[in-house]
Order: structure tokens, then C-alpha cells, then sequence
């Protein structure tokens, strides 16, 4: 019988000491009794899961994780979002990240506009559309605030920034500069004067939610290509996310992906329904990918008490009721770890390495200990190269 296994993943999850939590990290001071005993009985580590020389995100996190290493098939986050809203690219073609964003006082305020729903979410775009679109742009309506915007016959050489790397940053210090910056600047302040006084942020402010100031155009790049993992591995693999990033990713790499109902990418996810689709998909795959982005939400919005509840329902609904799923297969491995440390102090990612644990057949311990940085480090167990970290989950 082939060998089943499991990974979890808290996006952003990892953080640095905080003081309202007495000089804990949320993984420190949460309560995570499962996830402590996969750490405890198996092995836990460090890892890197973002070369020196990019930038933190989770898209490069991602890749390293799946076993790809970014510096061969990293093109740009915006074109894994297109292969997951199967979006036709050409080489030529390029396509960007359009956030929706709230600005206040000429600042970036909240990367999602309050996490707009997507009613709302696609009129604004659909209307975009109507005012802005031709032959060599268009927009595509995504999740909540995640849309993209493919442009065609058109070439660009520019810098971007993440909305959400930057809250509080004033806009004139992150706008896209280089070669088709000037475009991208028009039809951001386009969206402005399109979103101004429009019905729904007036209901939207009546309500005293954040209102949508404008669209914010990253993450650019071309048409992303990648090994099948099958091929690569010889297992075949299923991911369950709410996110089009990990969606696309997966899609990339030959994974089938599972929808659950009310998996909304924040805070408040369907934690059970995903355990209960990743212990069904034990069944039919070999490999299992199961992605929450709470955290990572919860570390953007600077919530200490939001992560930390993000935290502890994935270890209590879904990595307790998978980890006591698996004991009934006879050869198993489950690894639970973050993409990227988000940190709550700058409500921005970071590159710094991340820990992780492991248990399962044939995994030998090195500390019995509780999951955190930490502990980790104490390990002394590390790998550089975060894409290696796979081949040894699988195979050591």
C-alpha cells in the first residue's frame, strides 16, 4: 500500500515575539495541541522558503513548498491567479495583480477594502470593464478583492509593490515605476474617479465599512510553466484551497483541486468542511494540500487576537481530525508549516525562514518539544533550500 500523505499549510502563521502575548510568538502562546504533538513525536525544523534574492511572498513561499525551486520556474504571481481563472495567456501576454484597496489621506489603508464581497466586488470590475477595456486590456473578476488585469500586444518593464506589504505607506512612494508604469498609473487613478462617488460606497460608508478608493495594479509576469508533479514525484495530489494563487499553483503542477463550501480565504473559512474533504481525498490521492490563508489575513489587518483564534481552529478542526484520520492507513506522513512568516508588527511578510514539523512512518524525532520558532531553531535541523524540503518529506 502506498504511503498517504498530508500537508498543511497556516499561510503566514510565523511571527516574531509580541508583547501583548507576553514576549510569545502566536504559535508560542496559541493552543495547538495537535499540531504540538506532530511536532513532539516526530521532527520539526527550519526551513527557507524564499531565495535571498526575491522578494517574501507567498507565491515564491508556495512554489519552494510544493518542491519547485522559484529561481527556475518563478514568472510572476498575477499568471499562477490566470491558470486558476483559466484564463487563456499567450507567451507575449502580460498579466497583473488588481487588487481593490481602500486609501485614505493619499495611504494605502487596507490592501482588501475591507475584504469587499464579491457581488460587490464584480460589478466594480464588471464596470471597469465597460469603461476601460479593448482589444489589448481586460479585466477578470477573481475572489473578494483579487482580480487580475491581462494586457495584450502591449510590453511592460516596470517594478510593482503588494498592497499589502505597505499599509500606511504613502502611494506616491509604491507606484509602479519603468517601462509601462505611466499606463498602469492612468488607469489606476481612472479607477478612482470611476469609484468616487459610487452607490456602492455609499452604502458602503453608510454601513462604516471601508470604502473601495481604487484598484491597485502587481505582481506582474507571463504565462508560468512547470513539471507535472506526478512525473516528478510519482504521486498523484489534490489541493484544497479558497485561494487562486494556491489554486493556480496547483493546477500548474497536475493537482486536482476539491472546492469546499464556505472556504472564503479569511478568518472565517469553513474549517471543518476542509478536514473533512482532505480526509475524503485520502482516499483517492496520494498526496493531500491543504492551504488556510486566515493567518495570513489576520497578521495583514495587525490582529493579535484574530491570528491567534485563526491559529488554534486549524490545529483544533482540521489537523486533529486529519492527524487521527491517518492512524488508519498503515504507512502515513503528515507536515503542518507556514508558507512565510507574516509578522503582526508590520502587518507585511517576511523572508526569514519558517518552522515545520513532521511525523509519521519511518520519521524519528529529534526534540520532543512544542511546535514554535523557537524550538525549531533548536533543532538544529535546517534546509536552505526550501524546494528540497519536499523530496525529503516524501523519500527520507
Amino acid at each position: 500500500m502506498k504511503t498517504k500523505y498530508v500537508i498543511i499549510v497556516p499561510d503566514g502563521a510565523a511571527d516574531e515575539p509580541i508583547a501583548e502575548l507576553g514576549n510569545k510568538t502566536i504559535l508560542q502562546a496559541a493552543d495547538i495541541p495537535n499540531i504540538d504533538k506532530i511536532s513532539s513525536q516526530g521532527r520539526q525544523g527550519l526551513v527557507r522558503t524564499v531565495p535571498p534574492s526575491m522578494e517574501a511572498g507567498s507565491d515564491v513561499a508556495q512554489m519552494s513548498l510544493l518542491g519547485y525551486d522559484p529561481l527556475r520556474y518563478y514568472s510572476g504571481r498575477a499568471p499562477l491567479e490566470a491558470e486558476a481563472q483559466n484564463i487563456s495567456l499567450s507567451m507575449q501576454d502580460w498579466v497583473f495583480r488588481c487588487n481593490l484597496v481602500t486609501i485614505i489621506d493619499a495611504k494605502i489603508q487596507d490592501h482588501s477594502a475591507g475584504h469587499i464581497s464579491n457581488e460587490e466586488a464584480n460589478k466594480l470590475i464588471k464596470e471597469l470593464n465597460e469603461k476601460f477595456s479593448s482589444e489589448k486590456l481586460q479585466f477578470h473578476t477573481g475572489v473578494s478583492y483579487r482580480h487580475l488585469l491581462v494586457f495584450r500586444g502591449i510590453d511592460f518593464d516596470v517594478q510593482t509593490y503588494p498592497p499589502h506589504d505597505y499599509i500606511g505607506t504613502a502611494i506616491e512612494k509604491i507606484l509602479p515605476r519603468g517601462k509601462g508604469a505611466e499606463l498602469l498609473i492612468d488607469l489606476m487613478a481612472n479607477s478612482q474617479r470611476l469609484f468616487a462617488e459610487h452607490d456602492i460606497n455609499k452604502v458602503r460608508k453608510d454601513l462604516g465599512e471601508n470604502q473601495v478608493s481604487s484598484i491597485w495594479l502587481w505582481g506582474q509576469g507571463k504565462k508560468t510553466q512547470m513539471e507535472n508533479f506526478e512525473k516528478k514525484f510519482g504521486l498523484k495530489g489534490a489541493t484544497i484551497t479558497a485561494v487562486d494563487l494556491v489554486r493556480g499553483l496547483s493546477k500548474l503542477i497536475g493537482f486536482d483541486l476539491i472546492d469546499v463550501p464556505g472556504a472564503t480565504g479569511f478568518v472565517d473559512t469553513n474549517y471543518q468542511g476542509k478536514a473533512a474533504a482532505a480526509i475524503d481525498a485520502m482516499n483517492k490521492y496520494d498526496i493531500v494540500f491543504v492551504h488556510i490563508e486566515a493567518p495570513d489575513e489576520a497578521s495583514h489587518n495587525g490582529s493579535v487576537v484574530m491570528k491567534k483564534k485563526a491559529v488554534e481552529k486549524i490545529d483544533k478542526y482540521i489537523v486533529g481530525p486529519v492527524l487521527e484520520a491517518m492512524q488508519n492507513y498503515d504507512s502515513w506522513r503528515i507536515l503542518v508549516m507556514p508558507d512565510h512568516p507574516t509578522l503582526i508588527s508590520t502587518k507585511a511578510h517576511s523572508p526569514e525562514p519558517v518552522p515545520f514539523a513532521m511525523a509519521g512512518t519511518g520519521v524519528s524525532g529529534i526534540l520532543n518539544t512544542t511546535f514554535s520558532e523557537a524550538n525549531a531553531a533548536k533543532s538544529g535541523f535546517k534546509i536552505d533550500n526550501g524546494f528540497e524540503l519536499m523530496e525529503y518529506f516524501l523519500k527520507s
